[in-house]
């Protein structure tokens, strides 16, 4: 008998396919007269509490690399912590499988290795970190970096295979075509939002693609979709949600206008969500529309201490409610959708 748990390991050290796997489980599932429905947001961030365990001393390690070798320079620090992040992954994720450790090893060296190019160009170039006023300004240094991390990110995915360093390369793409961008346009420093949302929006397509390839959700690419999934939600989420002042900021049209737009924004976000079958852009928008209902609460007259705490009430039951109809809504939901839409979509069950 064996566990998934082990399917997932021979996938990983290519003894297996994914197509395989998923066939496999798919004929046990027919031979024992049921076909499980796909689990809701499937990921692994959990080996056992010795995943937890190393993990902590994982980061103890790591955060005494960064103060010990910083304390010579920067880029020391962030060299020693990606080194030692791949080795300790050579063994915890390559051999021993643990999900958590090897989350943090895979934050530990992208990190490092950004650090160190960052704080490296910032040298070369003259730039004193403290002094930079102006995105524009950093803007070589920061693609520079940016390019470099993003190498090491897909050498660590070539050797590891860890679901999230897709979303972590393809975030520290993203930021080195903005900083690129902004070198060539210095007058785009001031539409960072803009560019942050467009960002999202390739992060949300590259998810897509992902999820595309493994609709029955039980494979490999669905974890890989999930942390593409959380790292797109606030990148859509937050410069759609601050231009109406949902952050507290200025707002840039009248209040009801923008509560309107806040809790409108939100119901076409839970029915994309419920379309791809992810949860993140719910969460991701979560503290916006709360603050929105808090606001709609205080024009309705409601004593200011009651605010937040009855605009809780309202979005947890709502949100609690969907969970437990979720694939009954989405049973409503997905057959109305166009026939080329559907067939890149989750089944619904």
């Amino acid at each position: 008998m064996y566990s998934d748990e082990e399917l997932d390991a021979a996938i990983s050290a290519g003894i297996l396919s994914d197509q395989n796997v998923a066939g496999f489980r798919d004929f046990v599932a027919t031979r024992r007269g049921h076909v499980d429905a796909p689990e809701h947001e499937r990921f692994r961030l959990l080996t056992g509490f010795n995943d937890v365990f190393v993990s902590v001393c994982c980061g103890l390690i790591l955060a005494a690399a960064a103060y010990l070798g910083g304390r010579a320079h920067p880029a020391l620090g962030g060299l020693a912590v990606a080194a030692i992040s791949w080795g300790l992954a050579e063994y915890f994720t390559r051999r021993l499988r643990l999900s958590l450790s090897s989350i943090v090893l895979l934050i530990g060296f992208a990190g490092g290795t950004l650090v160190a190019g960052l704080t490296g160009l910032f040298d070369l170039m003259g730039l004193e970190q403290a002094r930079v006023q102006d995105i524009a300004d950093a803007a070589g240094a920061i693609a520079g970096a940016t390019v470099l991390a993003g190498v090491g990110a897909y050498a660590h995915w070539r050797r590891f295979m860890v679901p999230i360093t897709v979303a972590a390369g393809s975030a520290i793409a993203l930021a080195a075509v903005a900083a690129l961008a902004v070198l060539a346009v210095p007058s785009l420093r001031d539409s960072m939002r803009v560019l942050v949302l467009i960002g999202g929006l390739v992060m949300f397509a590259i998810a897509m693609r992902w999820d595309s390839q493994d609709r029955a959700r039980n494979t490999r690419r669905s974890d890989v979709a999930f942390w593409l999934h959380l790292s797109a939600s606030p990148m859509i989420i937050h410069p759609v949600f601050s231009w109406v002042g949902a952050n507290g900021a200025v707002q840039m049209v009248s209040p009801g206008l923008a509560l309107a737009t806040c809790i409108g924004t939100y119901l076409v976000i839970a029915l994309v969500s419920l379309a791809i079958d992810r949860r993140a852009m719910l969460v991701s928008a979560l503290a916006y529309v709360l603050y929105a209902m808090g606001q709609l609460f205080a024009m309705a007259g409601t004593a200011k201490e009651m605010n937040m705490a009855l605009a809780s009430l309202v979005i947890g039951s709502g949100l609690l409610l969907l969970s437990t109809q979720w694939e009954a809504a989405r049973r409503l939901l997905v057959p109305h959708l166009p026939g080329g839409m559907r067939e890149v979509l989750p089944v619904a069950r």
